[in-house]
């Protein structure tokens, strides 16, 4: 699968549940991974609700948010994220900008609690460095 989402917007938000750990480039490749995934998963739901309105165009309320965020304060770019929604829906969607701004805001927030869980996992281990590892052991626990 090829990766939409920029690794450096990923490992800033890695960076920023670290503390004083560091971040490997695996890490925020596979984080990365997994944000497509489920941005994929959650535009294929909204698709469905859009669909099941009579609408073809993807609403912010489609993904569940009533209250969008300002895309300033996200630190996931609106863009690559239009493009994670679009990989797995029909070409007749089309995904309006709040739904954009609020699924980056969705996906931002899952990466912020995968990094800060994997962070407590590198700790656990005793290194100092947030690993690609910790990402899938976090994804083994909790889904």
């Amino acid at each position: 699968m090829n990766v939409e989402l920029p690794f450096a917007p990923v490992d800033t938000i890695i960076r920023r549940n670290a503390g004083d750990l560091r971040v490997s480039a695996d890490a925020s490749k596979e984080l990365a991974t997994r944000i497509q995934e489920h941005g994929s998963e959650l535009a294929i739901d909204a698709a469905e609700e859009a669909t099941a309105d009579g609408r073809k165009t993807l609403m912010a309320g489609d993904f569940g948010v009533e209250r969008v965020v300002d895309k300033d304060d996200l630190e996931l770019p609106v863009a690559p994220v239009d493009r994670i929604a679009r990989l797995e829906i029909d070409d007749r969607y089309r995904v309006s900008m709040n739904a954009r701004v609020a699924l980056a805001d969705i996906l931002e927030d899952y990466a912020d609690n995968v990094a800060r869980a994997a962070a407590i996992l590198a700790r656990h281990a005793d290194r100092r460095t947030i690993t690609d590892d910790d990402i899938e052991t976090y994804f083994s626990l909790f889904e």
